[in-house]
């Protein structure tokens, strides 16, 4: 099992990091990868550094009273990275009062004066573990290469009996998509607007057919990075905008054993016209 990797900071001017240095020996002490980023560290270096080191949580630590706005700095710095998947959590000199305020900025926890570094191993053994898994929810749809649509759909809806939810054009990709229910899945019919699409490309070298398979996951982003981080490598390293409101990426043939295959979150679905939008 790989080891949890703790990214350690000191944000802003404090000049004081004697607490920052015991907690990183204390959660090297519990079997964790610590990093410590030294003092005076920007909120953009911050995020960059926990980006680079592939870190699982970054501690914060603030004894100067600047923590309302380097704290909601750093978040928004992570934000940047596209690494909001990475736990924040803080201590130090942080009245009570203020707690409200860093969780609603998006710091997972804070660890207040008197807190042991037993507690925090714990919290952190424990978020880290509670993590989604990398595995799917469920097969979204699978994506068939067509010459036409009209030509093809009767076969699926007449023949099959499957449901037309809808049909959409996806400039970005060069193609036009029917949308056809099939339980809690799809088939997505797939043709070229463009000679430029991929879709006619696939056409010309495999004739038309089976073109990817699309897996539903939670947090896109989040399993862009963990599979990066085995090997995985993806046609298009950030997500983007799909279909019927989804957020997608493929993963590279040679990294599937030459299947095409597509991670989406989807967030959209048919509206009340029974069109998908």
């Amino acid at each position: 099992m790989n080891k949890i990797r703790v990214l350690i900071a000191k944000p802003g001017l404090d000049g004081h990091d004697r607490g920052a240095l015991v907690i990183a020996q204390g959660l090297r002490d519990h079997g964790m990868e610590v990093i410590y980023t030294g003092l005076r560290q920007s909120p953009v270096q911050i995020a960059k550094t926990a980006v680079q080191e592939d870190v699982d949580i970054i501690g914060l630590s603030s004894l100067s009273g600047a923590h309302r706005t380097l704290f909601p700095k750093i978040i928004e710095a992570l934000k940047e990275e596209n690494a909001s998947d990475i736990t924040v959590i803080a201590g130090g000199v942080i009245p009570a009062s203020d707690i409200p305020f860093l969780v609603a900025e998006g710091i997972n926890k804070i660890f207040t004066s008197g807190s042991t570094i037993d507690e925090m191993a714990a919290y952190i053994k424990q978020h880290v573990g509670t993590k989604p898994s990398v595995s799917p929810k469920k097969i979204s749809h699978i994506g068939i290469a067509v010459k036409s649509i009209e030509s093809t759909l009767p076969f699926y809806t007449k023949t099959l009996g499957l449901e037309l939810e809808g049909i959409e054009e996806v400039q970005s990709e060069q193609v036009k998509i029917a949308f056809l229910k099939i339980g809690e899945s799809r088939l997505e019919l797939l043709e070229a607007l463009h000679d430029s699409s991929p879709i006619h490309k696939f056409i010309l070298r495999n004739g038309e057919g089976i073109h990817h398979i699309a897996l539903e996951v939670d947090d896109i982003t989040a399993r862009i990075r963990e599979m990066t981080k085995h090997g995985i490598h993806f046609l298009n390293s950030d997500p983007k905008q799909g279909a019927n409101q989804t957020q997608i990426t493929f993963i590279h043939p040679r990294s599937a054993h030459g299947v095409l295959v597509e991670l989406c979150e989807e967030v959209g679905g048919p509206n009340d016209e029974g069109h998908v939008r």
